[in-house]
């Protein structure tokens, strides 16, 4: 089906005016299905395209057509948000929240409210629906359009690139419907316990409570992180060796395993469409090997479907090479290895009939959908896992390369329709980058594939969150190897394409600093949405549907069954960079006594008010807010650092004493120059002797001071306390004390030598004569003094 009938088939009705005007971009493309004599037409006017052609296609393409779409779903969604708000504000008064009094409402005015927001929901979740579609379609026509220009016009000028970057930079094509999907469930669970009078109670699985399922995560590393990353994971997680061999290989090391992957799907390519659709039981078949098929690995048929709570079911069997075609031909059916097993157990086997089981689903799968490959992806796998551990399983795809593997030509296919691969890549054992494979046939993906798979309580380490959430690696949380290669080398056959073919033309490396602010951004959106439904999930609430309590930023999952860990895009923070606020526990309801109700505390007053406004905490700044311990873990008597005999390093014990002896040091010398000071001091000199005195009791000082604070810290090295170290006192004390004296000595000096001008004043009939030789001798006799002086100090 041509795209505009396909476009056609899917307007929504009353948004009609508003998808891309695929016709007026044809009309200015000149391009026409056939001519009247069922030509082609489109290289007939090669000659008059002008380049005010050109800017009339690319004007109405990259600004009028992608501006009206983007700015209808902008609107439209914006607008579904704020009729999903008016939802809850209706919904708040029948809801019970602990602390807020409510008018009591009557049974029938509860049925009505909750009536009329239910017929509401519904039109929004229709709504909902049709955006996601309408985005959808609208992308895909936007690359149709700029491939039909290329393919017409590439020669001389290109779009596609510059259509990409623009539809990178813009929300409409990468908008994410989960936060607002999971409002409209917690309401409408709300509504019909409204409505029913009854509480709806966690449902089991069919595989109860023995299975865990993995929690999915991926992302695209740009080439330039790959090996930051693997050093990142190289420190928690060990590289998983892949051995071919047996156990005589032990010695050797073998390197990254080189995977391959052949896809299978309809002519029409209906397992596609579905997963690009996200269908409800939508499945896919591949063949899959490790390493070269000369080598005759064990080869695996594996056939998964994900069901409608998103979890996935797989069925496998393994192959023989020279067995594949008679299978998929539905010839072959392991008759010869299900005798063995029946007769091993004496006709009675659970695992041939399971074998037989699967045999059946695969061929019927095969047949019934007329199957057949279509896509082989080749890439280099590193997995890290720790041996006997799988809690947590990273796996690191490089140099990924899609080729296509189909027959749909009949004059040229890319494979020989009698064989089940190409056998011109494996009989040669091609390799990456197969520059053999002809223009059209192969694309190579610009980036690597980090997948990380997460079992119970690995959602909580502390160094996964970080690599998830860090610069390194852009979340790509749908990416499909097989849709991608479809999209990208049969983009003739289909008329959907995934969202993310965008985003491969811009450079999704990132600063560290702002990829932290978008994430802190993309945490503080999430967390309002979620605080936005904590109020429909009371204490007389399902825990089936309750929040998981201890980060904001969690999904909401069933936290009474194991089934509730599934496959997931979004990425949680720890709860200690992001508190929330708690949520109430759900009603018990077994036959323990209800404890006696706490006394209602009292409103705080004061500062505190102002602190619990502001949304501060006094004791957080202070460091003793108490924060309440799970079940099971109670305070403990003995901090970790001072369990066990106290060890400190010698070098502390001689840091202390290297600072007691400075101080015994400034001593010696204040005792020093305080008795030479009094030795050279005359009887009368009683200034030289009260300064000498002073300076004594400085070094006394000193010296006590230095044994004090020596021992003091002795004392805290050896209690390992965390007060500080330093004391000021004693040296402020040394220091201002000597500045007075020496001042004080000067001011004494002074006035001692201008009284004595005074009183010995030089006689007038005395003739003053300038005696050079005696000058000099004065002078010198000066300096003498002033020698030994500093002898004496």
């Amino acid at each position: 089906m041509r795209f505009g009938k396909t476009l056609r088939s899917a307007v929504y009705p009353p948004w009609k005016g508003k998808y891309i005007d695929y016709t007026k971009l044809k009309t200015l493309l000149r391009e026409n299905d056939v001519t009247r004599d069922g030509e082609d037409a489109s290289d007939s006017d090669d000659d008059q395209w002008t380049e005010q052609d050109e800017e009339a296609f690319v004007q109405e393409l990259l600004n009028v057509q992608l501006d009206k779409v983007n700015s209808f779903q902008a609107e439209t969604s914006q607008q579904l948000r704020e009729r999903t708000t008016a939802c809850e504000a209706k919904l708040r008064p029948l809801a019970s929240i602990p602390g807020q009094e409510l008018p009591a409402l009557d049974e029938q005015t509860k049925r009505t409210i909750a009536s009329e927001v239910l017929q509401e929901l519904d039109n929004i979740t229709k709504e909902v629906s049709a955006l996601e579609k309408y985005s959808r379609i609208n992308f895909t026509g936007f690359l149709k359009a700029a491939k039909k220009h290329d393919r017409k016009r590439g020669a001389r000028y290109r779009v596609k690139p510059l259509l990409q970057v623009r539809l990178s930079q813009l929300p409409f094509n990468s908008e994410d419907y989960s936060p607002l999907v999971h409002r409209l469930s917690v309401m409408y669970s709300f509504v019909r316990e409204t409505l029913s009078h009854d509480i709806v109670q966690p449902r089991e699985t069919e595989h109860g409570f023995g299975r865990e399922t993995y929690s999915s995560y991926k992302f695209w590393v740009h080439s330039d992180n790959v090996l930051e990353v693997k050093t990142h994971i190289l420190r928690r997680l060990p590289v998983l060796i892949y051995r071919p061999g047996t156990s005589k290989d032990l010695d050797t090391l073998t390197e990254d395993p080189t995977i391959t992957s052949l896809y299978f799907d309809t002519p029409q390519f209906d397992l596609y469409n579905q997963k690009v659709a996200r269908a409800p039981e939508a499945g896919s078949l591949r063949l899959r090997w490790t390493g070269s098929l000369k080598d005759k690995p064990p080869i695996h048929l594996e056939k998964k479907i994900v069901t409608d709570d998103d979890e996935s079911r797989q069925v496998k069997v393994q192959l023989k090479d020279k067995h594949i075609k008679e299978f998929l031909d539905g010839e072959y059916r392991f008759d010869k290895k299900l005798h063995r097993m029946e007769d091993s157990n004496n006709g009675e086997s659970a695992a041939a009939e399971a074998l037989k089981k699967d045999v059946d689903e695969l061929q019927s799968f095969i047949k019934d959908n007329d199957l057949q490959p279509m896509l082989r992806a080749n890439y280099t796998r590193t997995a890290f896992q720790i041996p006997g551990n799988d809690r947590i399983r990273i796996s690191l795809d490089t140099n990924l390369a899609l080729i296509r593997e189909d027959a749909l030509d009949s004059e040229r296919p890319c494979r020989d329709p009698a064989e089940w691969h190409r056998t011109d890549l494996d009989d040669a054992d091609m390799t990456y980058p197969f520059n053999a494979v002809r223009t059209g046939e192969i694309t190579r993906f610009p980036h690597a594939l980090l997948e990380i798979q997460l079992r119970g309580k690995a959602h909580n380490t502390e160094w996964v969150k970080d690599l998830m959430v860090s610069h390194l690696v852009k979340d790509a949380p749908r990416f499909s190897k097989f849709v991608h290669g479809v999209a990208s080398l049969f983009e003739d056959y289909v008329n959907s394409f995934p969202f993310w073919l965008g985003e491969l033309e811009s450079d999704i490396r990132r600063d560290p600093e702002t990829a932290f602010h978008e994430e802190q951004e993309r945490l503080a959106r999430r967390a309002e949405e979620n605080i936005a439904v904590g109020s429909f999930m009371g204490d007389a609430r399902s825990p089936g549907v309750r929040p998981q309590v201890g980060s904001p930023y969690h999904q909401y999952s069933n936290t009474s069954s194991p089934s509730a860990i599934r496959r997931t895009s979004a990425v949680t923070e720890p709860a200690a960079r992001h508190p929330r606020p708690s949520i109430p526990e759900p009603q018990r309801r077994d036959t323990e006594p209800a404890p006696e109700p706490a006394p209602e505390p009292e409103p705080p007053t004061g500062l505190m008010s102002i602190f619990q406004f502001l949304g501060l905490s006094p004791r957080r700044w202070l460091g003793t807010e108490s924060v309440p311990l799970p079940p099971g873990v109670r305070h403990p008597g003995v901090w970790i650092k001072d369990a066990g005999p106290v060890r400190v390093e010698s070098k502390v014990y001689l840091a202390n004493q290297r600072t007691f002896i400075k101080w015994l040091h400034i001593s010696i010398l204040l005792s020093s120059l305080s008795l030479g000071l009094y030795n050279a001091a005359g009887k009368h000199n009683q200034v030289a002797q009260a300064l000498a005195v002073v300076y004594t009791f400085f070094a006394i000082f000193a010296a006590v001071w230095g044994w004090f604070i020596y021992e003091k810290r002795a004392r805290l090295i050896r209690q390992r306390s965390g007060k500080d170290l330093d004391n000021m006192f004693g040296p402020i004390v040394v220091c201002i004390g000597l500045a007075i004296a020496l001042v004080l000595n000067f001011v004494f000096k002074y006035s001692s030598a201008l009284s004595q001008g005074r009183n010995h004043p030089l006689p007038p009939s005395v003739p003053v004569h300038f005696n050079s030789s005696a000058a000099l001798d004065s002078s010198a006799d000066s300096w003498g003094n002033v020698n030994q002086a500093q002898q004496v100090l």
